[in-house]
């Protein structure tokens, strides 16, 4: 029974499945959105939304914080301040998921995580 086990190991060590969360979590923040498959999409989602909050908080702890997860700094300063300001009366929610379909090679599940 998995009860009390939360998030998907995606078939990677933990090193590995943090470095394809950043990289992800980098490519969704820069670009406003990402094909990728559903597991990952889900996983990537939370982790997204927790920057983008921490942008809202608009303090140097915040940026700090979030410049340890997304070491990129053009795209910290776009989270606080393009996304926190666009997302500023909104209550969490700033991502959406869109099925398209299976994968050719594998048949995995494809979706496109966006930036509400």
């Amino acid at each position: 029974m998995r009860h009390r086990i939360a998030g998907r190991k995606l078939g990677r060590q933990s090193a590995a499945r943090r470095a394809l969360f950043r990289g992800l979590t980098h490519d969704l923040l820069q670009r406003g959105h990402v094909v990728t498959t559903e597991a990952k999409a889900k996983e990537v989602r939370a982790v997204a939304e927790r920057i983008i909050t921490l942008g809202k908080r608009k303090s140097l702890h915040a940026r700090r914080q979030a410049l340890a997860y997304v070491p990129d700094e053009d795209v910290v300063a776009k989270v606080f301040s393009e996304l926190a300001d666009r997302y500023a009366e909104r209550q969490g929610g700033y991502t959406r998921l869109t099925k398209l379909g299976l994968r050719v090679g594998d048949g995995a599940p494809q979706v496109r995580l966006d930036l509400v």
